[in-house]
């Protein structure tokens, strides 16, 4: 039987190859043409034709136009040749590489999109020696090149070409860039050459690549030649398999994620206990309108976009919630204004108090420092005495004195620094310090702050509160408490 390629026509100009042949016949590809013989060279810009191969091409050139409809009527065959650069439009001899084909045209296909489609079937290797004539197309002088193959009893060589075709198979399983019916042609093609040169043809790998393994007169260093290409190709493939992969089964669980987010957010609509959204949107258009700096601004954001990701059944959430409207409600950038006037903070002072004349002497010098220094760093006057005496009390007269907030914190029986500091973010429930929260309830970064019974603080395993005292009344430091 003999080696037969065919063109099924599927309807609609869909065109597919097809073969009978079993690999049995060597003088398969023979040709009529000898060495020294003239013959019209058809250049290709990015394809190679290898012998036995069928490649369907589309002609664009006028010049190769007239020749192929030329060499089809006089049923001639051609040379056909790939050029070194693509963008070359009058390709001359050292525009084109010396090594092609023997081409034979099985068919010419006027498409529905006005272009020229010709399949081609290479026959034999050639060498292009010169160019005799450029008009009305190329042709030139030629010569055949014989190939050197393996016998068939050459196990070495079978092991070879069957280890190229399982490569190939691979290939075709991890790569999406070859159709999956490739493999159902190369599994029943028997003849060494033809499927050795078949590969070389179907698979993407560059033009410069393919040149070389057509350029090779021995079918064993081909095969060589191709096993490397092959073994790194198949390589690529399947890494790229690998990461397309993962990436889907990622893209999968984000998206069944979102899918269940959504479901959730419509349960809780019907319910009547959404508002999730709409309650970080206000958060967001207040933080807007804030006077904050940059920092403070930028760590809002962060902790609110770590606020959305959170679920709200996490108790994070709630956590997360707090201290959000806890940076919201400070009163950042909000002071009252002064009343540095001397005379009416002692009208005021001894209104409310009879006596404690070097008390009232202190605390009026203190305002004068004030008001001639124009600012000090959160000045701290520590009243003492028995119970009774006034020393809260007195605290609320300088307050409505100076026309500033009043807030009065008792420490009395405090043994947990968190209460001072406030607690750690880690803790469910974590809240605030008593003295963040006082700033909060005063709106006023300047109120007039009590730290009543500060001598009834107490330590245990807990914590000292004393020691976290410190901070809030060093001056270095309660600046930036």
């Amino acid at each position: 039987m003999k080696e037969r390629y065919l063109l099924e026509d599927g309807g609609d100009n869909n065109f597919s190859l097809i073969t009978d042949y079993d690999g049995n016949d060597e003088q398969a590809f023979d040709v009529n043409v000898k060495s020294g013989e003239i013959l019209p060279v058809l250049p290709l810009r990015n394809m190679v034709l290898f012998p036995g191969v069928f490649l369907p091409i589309t002609v664009g050139r006028k010049s190769s136009l007239k020749l192929v409809r030329d060499a089809d009527k006089k049923h001639k065959d051609i040379a056909v040749v790939c050029q070194r650069s693509a963008h070359t439009e009058d390709p001359k001899l050292e525009d084109l590489h010396n090594i092609g084909t023997v081409g034979r045209i099985v068919r010419i296909l006027e498409m529905p999109d006005q272009t020229t489609t010709v399949i081609l079937q290479g026959m034999k290797r050639l060498s292009l020696t010169s160019i005799i004539e450029t008009h009305p197309y190329l042709k030139g002088e030629i010569e055949l090149l014989e190939e050197d193959v393996p016998g068939k009893d050459d196990k070495e060589f079978q092991a070879l070409v069957e280890t190229c075709k399982d490569l190939t198979m691979r290939y075709i399983k991890s790569s999406d860039v070859m159709h999956q019916d490739s493999s159902f042609a190369i599994k029943n093609i028997n003849n060494s050459m033809f499927l050795v040169n078949f590969i070389c043809s179907n698979l993407p790998f560059k033009k410069d690549e393919k040149m070389d393994l057509l350029s090779i007169n021995s079918l064993r260093e081909r095969t060589y030649h191709l096993l490397e290409i092959l073994n790194r190709e198949v390589q690529l493939a399947e890494i790229k398999a690998s990461i397309q992969m993962r990436a889907r089964e990622d893209i999968d669980q984000q998206q069944r994620e979102y899918f269940l987010q959504q479901q959730i957010k419509t349960i809780q609509d019907e319910l009547g206990g959404g508002g999730q959204e709409q309650e970080i949107e206000e958060m967001r258009q207040k933080a807007e309108r804030m006077r904050w700096n940059l920092e403070v601004r930028d760590t809002f954001m962060k902790e609110l976009a770590k606020l959305e990701r959170t679920h709200p059944q996490s108790p994070d959430y709630s956590v997360q919630l707090n201290y959000l409207q806890t940076m919201l409600n400070l009163p950042w950038g909000t002071y009252t204004t002064d009343n540095l006037n001397l005379k009416n903070a002692e009208k005021t002072l001894n209104k409310d108090h009879y006596g404690l004349e070097k008390v009232k002497e202190r605390i009026l010098e203190h305002l004068a420092v004030l008001k001639l220094k124009g600012d000090m760093k959160s000045p701290i006057i520590c009243l003492y005495g028995p119970p009774g005496v006034g020393k809260t009390s007195l605290g609320k007269s300088i307050a409505s004195a100076l026309k500033r907030k009043y807030v009065r914190m008792s420490l009395g029986g405090v043994h947990d620094e968190a209460e001072i500091r406030g607690h750690r973010k880690t803790y469910i429930g974590a809240m605030p310090g008593r003295i963040i929260k006082s700033l909060i309830k005063a709106g006023a970064s300047n109120p007039v702050f009590i730290l009543d019974e500060i001598d009834k603080v107490s330590a245990d395993r807990q914590g000292d509160p004393s020691s976290a005292l410190l901070e809030v009344l060093d001056p270095e430091q309660n600046t930036s408490f």
